[in-house]
Parts: C-alpha cells; structure tokens; sequence
C-alpha cells in the first residue's frame, strides 16, 4: 500500500532560488566555461520547479582542442611548481569550500534537487580529500629507491611524473564530489585537468574551479568545457593523457575501448545493483535506520546506495516492518534547509525511468510495502521512497540499475545462499552487511564481490576512509580513487637504474663460462641468506 509522506509547507509550490544564487553569480560562473564568445547557449532548469536556472555557453570541439592547447603550456609550469607550493594551493582551497559552505549547498540543491543534508556530505567529502592530498601527496610522489638487480652496484630509484593533460567527466548525481574529489589528485600530481560536467549541475563544478583559481591556482591549470557526450566526447579522448570518468557502464565500455586505441590509462568508476545482507543476529532496529540511509540518500541517486536487500528468514517479518515504519516517517519535499529526508530527482529522464521499473514490477505481480507513486503535487520530479517484495527476475527492477529511491526486499535460508545472491550480479560498487558479530560480518564482507563493503554502515564508512581505495569490480568499472592509487594513477612511473663498476657482461679476464657459474653461485648464496 502506497505511503502518504510529510511535506514541507511551501513544497507544493516550490521554493524560488535562495538569495546567494545571484545573476552576478550566474554570470560570473557561466564567464568560467571553455567557450567562443558567440557560444549557443543552453538553459538548465531547476528540479524542485522546473522553473530555468542557468544559461551556459555551450562548448564545440574546437574549443576542447583550444583548452587542450592552453593546458598543456599550463602544465610545464604547474608540473615544475614545488610541490609545498601546490600543497598551500589546495589547502586554502579546502579552507574557502569550508568557508563558503551555504553557497555551495545553494548550488548543489538549485541544481541536483538533493536536500540539504545530503548536499552537506558533498562538502565534507572534498574538505576530507583536499587535506588528504595536500598532506600525503609528497610522500606518495616522492623518489622511491628501490632494490637494484646486484646489490651495492645497482643503485635504482622510482620516480613518479604527472601524465600530463587529465581529462575528468563527471556525472550530475553528486556534482562537487565527483567534479572536485577526482580533480584535486589529478593537480596535486603536477597535471592539468579539462572537464567536462554534466550540464544539469555545471554551476556546482564551476563554483568548484572558481574557488581553486581564487586559492591560487595559476591560469589554464583547470579549464572546464560544456556540452553534450556526443559532441565533445571525441575531442576529450583524443587530446586525454588521462581519462577519469564516471557514469554509465555503457558509455564506461566505451571509453575503456578507446582508450585502449590510444593507449592511455582510465579510471572508470561505473553503475552498480548495490547490495545489503541483513544477517539473522543483526540488531533489527539497527539495521532498518541503516537500510533507509542505504537506500534513500539523493533519492537514490547514488552509485553505491543499495537496491537489493536481502534478509534472513528468521528475522525478516520484523526487519520489514520495522524498515516499513521508518520509510513511511521520512519527510520527502523541497527546501533550503534541513528539514527535509527526501528530495527530489534530477531530470525527467530518471523520473521515467524509476517510474518504468516501479509500474512494471507492480503490473508483473510485485507488491507495494511502501511508496510507489511520483509526487506531482511537491514538484514535477519527486518519487517516493518505495519498497516492493514478490520480485521476480522477470521484473526490469530485478536486475537492473533504477538510480533512483527504489529497493526489493528478498529473504534468503543461509549465509551462502544470501553471499551468492548478492553475487548474482555483473556489477560489483558497493555492498552492505549488518550483524551484531564484526568478526562475522566482515569475514561475510569478505567473501562479496565488490569494490567496498561496509559492515553496520551504508556507505559512508568506506567512502570516508580516504586512505583505502574505493572503486567498482566487474561491470562497475576500472581503476580507483582515494588513496595511494588514487593520485598515482595521475603518474607515470619511471625506473632509472645506475649500475656501478661492474655490469652484466663478463670482464675481459673471464671467460663467459666462468662468469656463468659465478653469477649461478651468486644466485644461490642470495636465496640463501634471503635477498629478494
């Protein structure tokens, strides 16, 4: 049965622009975009209305291949900025997203229609990675020595150079994580960075790019274009050193072959059919407010939110309903504040398509725990948060990405049974294990195909330990972000090996069967006092 949800009071009619979204902003912002003055314009509009938001120039091809050109002079000189210099950069960068904070939730709910708080998480996330990377990045590029192929006469260092121009393509779901967090690596390891947002939340990116100039960055480090996949996506591979995208798996494929032409490195961070495994000792209350902020944030809209839940049978009538109880309280509407749980989808696309998965498991036989129904009355693209049972493989729900506020409830018989059904899957993002035994549930976390499992925790846990790598198995994608790989893969590694005094040919008073046994015992004596 369909859920009837709190709504704030002005939701009904939405709420205009908050004050800080000034046209000086707008057009200050737009005057940001990689674009020939006479630009065609395009309009974007805002979620919570509809009503228009921004007017944009939109980029061509030639003026990718001209950013590319800027970059690339930028680059040198960025490349050879001490790497302190670059350091002091991004941390007054972290301290301006900090200190601007309302601005860039304005932004980010103006555009993306996400309530506050989860707009708020955006900010916290790229405070946590600047100051990552600002205070670990020397250590990560620093020269490394390494053991030599004779030791004591072979002295070889690693040493890690910037690839050069890094093209970033980053999606509308979370607009100052996904354009900021995979940039500020990409610059702290001496590269220039193109990017290309999704038109939908530009303004969050441009707000982003605008504060790093404001910080210090020189000229042309950062330039961002704007325009649509099919025009620009060409001119962006072509001119790449680098590609770091995120998005669909199947533009991902795409990019992964073409960069395969090419023969650069890509970081592909792709979709996901998260999983949560609610085990039969998990704490029941516990688990379902842990199953509401897996499934809910950003109405979904979230590549490691969960859309498969599984339960075990002995606990599941009082999981749902406890589960039930607590999506049915959520406050869905639209506000810039934090009063609301739930806010609105991005674009009408996503409505249609969490409209087609719901109606068409419903019409297959699923049932309506609760939610599904699009909520015209708070906005033209709220959905309610929905829960549905009875789910059958037959349904495009079943196994398919909704990317929106929609979850199946299964139950499973045993633990082997529940990690093979969330294995079920050519995706492998995010996965989620709730159970009062840690050593049980990670050593269940184990044995999930996925890029990040969180035990007692949606995703958050994973996300937020900046120094462990996060990223997608199979279908999910390639490559990782955080951590040391998430600014190394911005390198290229170089190995420069100095051999002293003797070499590798025989000297002139031994003949090469003589030196062949020599190097044979010397391999024997290494072995034995264990060198590696």
């Amino acid at each position: 049965m369909a859920t009837t949800h709190a709504s704030h009071p002005e939701a009904a009619r939405g709420p205009g622009l908050p004050p800080s979204i000034t046209p000086d902003l707008l057009e200050r912002l737009a005057a940001r975009v990689s674009a020939a003055p006479h630009a065609v314009r395009v309009t974007t509009n805002a979620p919570y209305t509809g009503e228009p938001l921004a007017d944009l120039p939109v980029s061509t091809p030639a003026d990718v291949e001209a950013a590319f050109a800027r970059a690339r002079i930028a680059q040198r000189s960025w490349a050879a900025t001490p790497i302190d210099a670059r350091k002091r950069i991004l941390l007054r960068y972290h301290d301006l997203v900090l200190a601007r904070r309302d601005e860039a939730l304005d932004l980010m709910q103006a555009e993306n229609g996400k309530t506050r708080r989860d707009a708020f998480l955006e900010v916290v996330d790229i405070g946590v990675v600047s100051r990552y990377y600002a205070r670990t990045a020397a250590r990560y590029l620093r020269p490394r020595r390494r053991r030599g192929a004779v030791p004591v006469l072979t002295h070889t260092t690693e040493l890690r150079h910037p690839r050069g121009v890094v093209t970033v393509i980053s999606p509308w779901n979370y607009p100052l994580s996904m354009a900021a967090g995979d940039t500020v690596p990409a610059l702290m390891a001496g590269n220039a960075v193109v990017q290309k947002p999704d038109t939908q939340t530009a303004l969050t990116a441009l707000w982003s790019m605008d504060l790093m100039y404001e910080a210090g960055l020189p000229t042309d480090v950062w330039q961002m274009v704007i325009g649509p996949g099919s025009s620009l996506g060409g001119a962006l591979m072509d001119n790449a050193d680098s590609m770091m995208f995120t998005g669909s798996t199947a533009t991902g494929r795409r990019i992964a072959s073409d960069a395969g032409r090419r023969l650069i490195s890509a970081s592909l961070e792709l979709g996901g059919k998260n999983a949560m495994i609610v085990l039969d000792d998990a704490d029941i209350e516990k688990a379902a407010e842990g199953a509401v902020h897996a499934c809910f944030p950003s109405a979904g809209q979230l590549c490691v939110s969960v859309e498969r839940l599984y339960v075990a049978e002995s606990v599941r009538d009082r999981f749902v309903a406890a589960f039930v109880a607590r999506t049915e309280k959520l406050r869905i509407g639209a506000a810039y504040d934090y009063s609301m749980d739930v806010g609105s989808l991005t674009t009408p696309s996503q409505l249609r398509t969490v409209t087609e998965h719901v109606d068409d498991a419903v019409a297959k036989g699923a049932t309506v725990l609760a939610g599904g129904k699009a909520r015209p009355d708070l906005g033209p693209l709220f959905h309610e948060p929905t829960i549905l049972t009875d789910v059958t493989p037959d349904m495009t729900v079943h196994d398919h990405e909704t990317f929106g506020p929609v979850v199946s409830v299964y139950s499973y018989r045993d633990t082997d049974e529940a990690v093979a059904r969330a294995n079920a899957t050519p995706y492998g993002l995010n996965a989620v294990v709730w159970t009062r035994n840690g050593e049980r549930g990670r050593a269940v976390a184990a044995r999930i195909h996925a890029g990040t499992v969180n035990v007692n925790e949606a995703f958050a846990a994973a996300w937020g330990s900046i120094d462990a790598p996060m990223g997608g198995m199979g279908d999910s994608g390639l490559g990782r972000r955080h951590g040391a790989e998430g600014i190394l893969k911005y390198t290229e590694a170089q190995t420069v090996a100095h051999q002293r005094v003797q070499g590798f040919h025989p000297p002139p008073a031994i003949t090469p069967e003589r030196w062949a046994t020599l190097l044979t015992r010397a391999l024997k004596v290494m072995k034995a006092v264990g060198i590696r």
